[in-house]
């Protein structure tokens, strides 16, 4: 993502600075951060699912005995319960 859109992006969307604070801070027009912040959005829109999805089976990998495991003992506390 280019410089400016991340920028912006990042100080209303994660700072959560206003518009006008925003602008002030870039030395823009509080409608160029509002066209850099949808920007960046959509790119982020596009770009991130493919990202995400190659990510997915080493994120959230299976481990069948850890979970067989952790379930045992769910099941065991909620029968003393």
């Amino acid at each position: 993502m280019p410089a400016p859109f991340r920028t912006a992006f990042v100080l209303r969307e994660v700072e959560q600075l206003s518009v006008e604070e925003t602008a002030a801070c870039l030395g823009v027009e509080p409608t160029t951060v509002k066209t850099r912040v949808h920007r960046a959005s959509r790119l982020l829109q596009w770009n991130m699912p493919g990202e995400l999805v190659s990510l997915f089976p080493r994120t959230f990998a299976f481990d069948r005995r850890r979970c067989d495991r952790l379930v045992a003992r769910v099941l065991a506390r909620l029968r003393l319960g």
